[in-house]
This record gives C-alpha cells, structure tokens and sequence, in this order.
C-alpha cells in the first residue's frame, strides 16, 4: 500500500491555546510543520470542538491565528474527546487516500491520545508528534494530575510502546518528520 500522510490539528483554538502548557512553542512546532506539508502537498486537517463553552463563531472557538485553516482545506466539527465519533474524519481521510495520520493538538491525554487510538481502529497508521501535542497548565494542588511535563512525556513513551497489529505506530520530533519519504520500517 502507497504511504499517504495527513497532518490532523486537534482543537487548537482559542480558549484551549490560552490554558495550555507551553502554548507558544507548540503552536509553533504544529505551524512549522503545516507549512512543510503543505509545500509537499501533504492535507492538513483541522479537528474543531464544538460545545462546552466554545460556541460556533465566537472568539474562543475559533482556530489560533497561526494554525486558522487555508481555503479549501478540510475543517472537522467534533462534540467528544473522539475526532472520530459521529463526525466525518474517516470519511474525509479516505476521500483523500490517507493511509498514515501525523497527530498534533490539545490536550494530549483526553482528544490527542483519544483520537490518535481510534485512528489506529479506523486502520490508520500513526505518528504522535512528541512535541507537536500539549494539555493545560497545573499547579500543584490541583488535583490528581500529572505536571504538565509529565503528562506529555508519559504519552510519548506509551506511544512508542503502543503495539497495534498491522498498523505502525511512531513517536516523532517534528524535526524528524520527512514528508517526502516513505516511513523507514
């Protein structure tokens, strides 16, 4: 089978940008790697939530400035942690004759790591940009949850570690990406 990436932007809007860990540099990581997909002709996808606060054509739902979809490129409207679920993801992805799905966005351990499994069941294979993904800032005291840092690094190793029958599964710098070569086995 033909090696056919799409680069998928989940939930990268306003309100989520303005909580996240190192929000910045991972808008940048996923705009310099938009950029180089696009020069080689690789789709990009723009997962978008709708609900729970972030309310079609208001401010905080919108897509940063710096990751806001070009004409003609395909925008996904989401309701769960799952891009998948109830949407047109998977009918877009085999429209366009995606066979891998280059995963970047918010937040790392509810619609990243969500929509990058069922990416898997839909028989995608996947790359988890290691520092193309973040969730929301904490402090200590905020509950339960892993630090930030944590978080993020614990995803990558569960991915590196992910064995998925038939699908291939990696974990990536963005640096590392190379749209124009097939994925070394």
């Amino acid at each position: 089978m033909e090696h056919a990436p799409a680069l998928l932007v989940i939930d990268m809007q306003n309100a989520l940008a303005a909580l996240a860990h190192r929000s910045a540099e991972t808008v940048a990581v996923i705009a310099g790697l938009r950029a180089r997909a696009r020069a080689a002709g690789v789709p990009v996808i723009t997962v978008q939530h709708h609900g729970g606060g972030l309310e079609p054509g208001s401010h905080d739902w919108r897509i940063v400035p710096e990751l806001a979809p070009e004409e003609g490129e395909s925008v996904i409207a989401k309701t769960s942690a799952d891009s998948f679920l109830d949407t047109g993801l998977d009918a877009t992805l085999r429209g366009l004759g995606v066979t891998e799905l280059l995963v970047t966005g918010f937040a790392t351990e509810i619609c990243v790591d969500t929509t990058a499994r069922q990416a898997l069941s839909h028989r995608y294979d996947v790359v988890l940009v290691a520092d193309g993904h973040t969730t929301s800032v904490r402090e200590p005291g905020d509950g339960p949850y892993a630090a930030p840092d944590a978080s993020l690094a614990h995803h990558n190793e569960i991915f590196r570690h992910l064995d998925f029958p038939g699908r291939s599964v990696r974990v990536l710098p963005a640096a590392e990406i190379d749209f124009s070569a097939p994925p070394a086995c």
